[in-house]
């Protein structure tokens, strides 16, 4: 079995399912991903319910409010001077290119919309792809520091260069919504339980039989 596909499958034993990303909608998904650059998922969490409670959790109602009052909903995920109005231009460029309507905009070829999505402001190569895979059901990977430091370690490749880890994984692991999904959450689990960046649990780890870096450690 290829090593990468190893990794997903030995995870998946260890930690089970993830369901993730927990949203109750697409475009609850897109409002989370816009939030969560340089925060905790927490915080989102706690935004997305204040904008819920103010019912501003629509695309044209977040499309037509004062930057203010989004600002007073989301501020505990921080960035509260360019968050709100970047989601506020976001969603007007949602109504825009197609009436707010999400099937229709996630219909479009996935390296259109991706590029559609990279041209707003605020957003990057990690938030556009967690949109497309999360909310528009277009197999994408997801690269974030998380992947980068988890597939360094193991070996998996040898650059941290975003399209680099993507083609690495794309290539290597069928091409798959669900299996991306779970793949990309479990590494975040992973991340944060064992694979840490300091004082990392080697010993405990599903996967150190596969590691360079936990071979490293134990000479």
């Amino acid at each position: 079995m290829d090593r990468a596909r190893a990794v997903y499958e030995r995870l998946l034993d260890y930690y089970g399912p993830q369901h993730w990303w927990p949203a109750e909608t697409a475009f609850e998904a897109i409002v989370g991903a816009l939030l969560m650059q340089q925060t905790s998922w927490r915080n989102v969490e706690v935004a997305i319910r204040n904008l819920k409670r103010a019912r501003l959790l629509e695309v044209r109602a977040l499309a037509e409010a004062p930057v203010p009052a989004i600002r007073r909903h989301v501020q505990i995920a921080g960035l509260y001077q360019t968050k709100p109005a970047r989601l506020r231009a976001f969603c007007r460029h949602l109504l825009d290119r197609s009436g707010g309507d999400l099937t229709r905009y996630f219909a479009r070829p996935t390296d259109v919309v991706r590029a559609d999505l990279l041209a707003q402001s605020g957003v990057g190569p990690e938030t556009a792809d967690s949109i497309l895979l999360y909310a528009g059901g277009h197999p994408v990977f997801v690269v974030d520091a998380y992947t980068e430091r988890i597939g360094g370690r193991i070996g998996l490749f040898r650059t941290g260069e975003y399209r680099a880890i993507q083609r690495y994984f794309e290539e290597q692991v069928h091409r798959d919504l669900m299996t991306y999904q779970e793949y990309h959450a479990l590494l975040v689990r992973h991340a944060k339980t064992l694979c840490r960046r300091v004082k990392p649990a080697c010993a405990e780890c599903p996967v150190e039989s596969l590691c360079d870096f936990g071979r490293r450690r134990k000479r």
